[in-house]
């Protein structure tokens, strides 16, 4: 079913509409990023919007494509910052990249690769799976050279691909082989968002925070961005390159020749996971976040209310664009707009 914002202009949201929108819905889920926070600090009056609703008997869980953390690592994030937040109201790409492999009965004991971080490899542990790769591997190195066999673990059922900061030729090779000669290996993207937020505080869900120092993969990566449409020109303020978990889910395409199942947002598999644990209709959930292509996507798949914010990605000239065809039912400048409308 449809969004209900998809095809007309977006509506602000003012005093006259935000109680029709705030009844209506049972459950809010938050993104993260440039919703609730930015880097290690809260968005202005989060705190005590998520507070109002919680009095008022909403439902809020919050759904990330940032892979880099687990859900326990996310509750610990939250606490830090003040926020009462428990692991069963978190949904990241790590988690649901272990709960497809779960859901899926995934042979216990096949393996999975991981090109990530410890927020997939820490999900698959808590899971039941074996997994490998991960940081240790980025300081593995390939010898290019004729007659050097490169061994890969033949009892590798699943790659998973994920932001990862530590991204190198020999996890390429690694879950390039395991894709390739192990049958029925499954490709498994997290998610493959092409741009993050830039700014000093902010994580950056889609790109990787760190600067290549070498050339010749400075050459692969831009030959990716000619070729692969996620990797996306944008610059930091030393005018670099910096490349998202897009690059790298398209870097495995191009070597394998195969597409990846992706479960992270605007895949539907998040929310299916999400409505079979609230026993929810979609009609009476809202999707709040900050980018039109994942948050506003994600909810419009499934047919839930969308509010977009401009505290994140996304700017009031590009949601206004012509050219945008993505339009949440409503937008508004952050989330305690809704606290300040609302009243105590």
């Amino acid at each position: 079913m449809p969004g209900e914002g998809e095809g007309k202009a977006a509506t602000l949201v003012k005093a006259d509409n935000v109680r029709d929108l705030f009844d209506s819905v049972d459950l809010f889920l938050f993104d993260c990023d440039g919703v609730i926070w930015k880097g290690d600090k809260l968005i202005d009056r989060v705190t005590e919007t998520l507070h109002l609703l919680r009095s008022k008997g909403k439902k809020l869980v919050f759904v990330t494509n940032n892979s880099r953390k687990s859900r326990r690592q996310y509750a610990a994030k939250f606490q830090s910052l003040g926020l009462s937040v428990n692991e069963d109201e978190i949904f990241s790409s790590s988690f649901a990249a272990a709960m497809f492999l779960k859901v899926n009965d995934f042979p216990p004991h096949k393996k999975v690769y991981v090109i990530g971080e410890e927020g997939i490899l820490d999900e698959m542990q808590l899971a039941g799976f074996t997994a490998l790769g991960g940081p240790e591997d980025g300081k593995k190195h390939v010898e290019l050279k004729s007659n050097n066999l490169f061994e890969h673990d033949k009892s590798v059922g699943a790659v998973v691909v994920g932001l990862d900061q530590y991204i190198n030729y020999y996890k390429l090779q690694y879950g390039t082989l395991c894709i390739r000669e192990n049958p029925g290996c499954l490709f498994i993207a997290t998610n493959r968002d092409a741009v993050g937020h830039m700014t000093d505080l902010q994580e950056w869900p889609g790109f990787c925070s760190f600067l290549f120092s070498s050339d010749n993969f400075q050459c692969f990566l831009n030959y990716i961005r000619l070729n692969y449409s996620p990797f996306v020109q944008l610059r930091n303020k030393l005018g670099t390159w910096v490349a998202g978990a897009g690059c790298m889910v398209a870097a495995i395409c191009g070597s394998t020749q195969k597409e990846p199942i992706v479960v992270g947002k605007p895949s539907t598999f998040m929310m299916d996971f999400l409505l079979q644990k609230y026993n929810i209709s979609t009609s009476k959930i809202c999707m709040v976040g900050d980018r039109l292509d994942t948050d506003i996507l994600f909810g419009q798949n499934a047919g839930c209310k969308t509010l977009l914010v401009l505290s994140g990605v996304t700017t009031l000239s590009a949601l206004q664009d012509p050219a945008n065809d993505i339009q949440p039912d409503y937008f508004t400048d952050k989330v305690s707009d809704l606290l300040e409308l609302l009243g105590p």
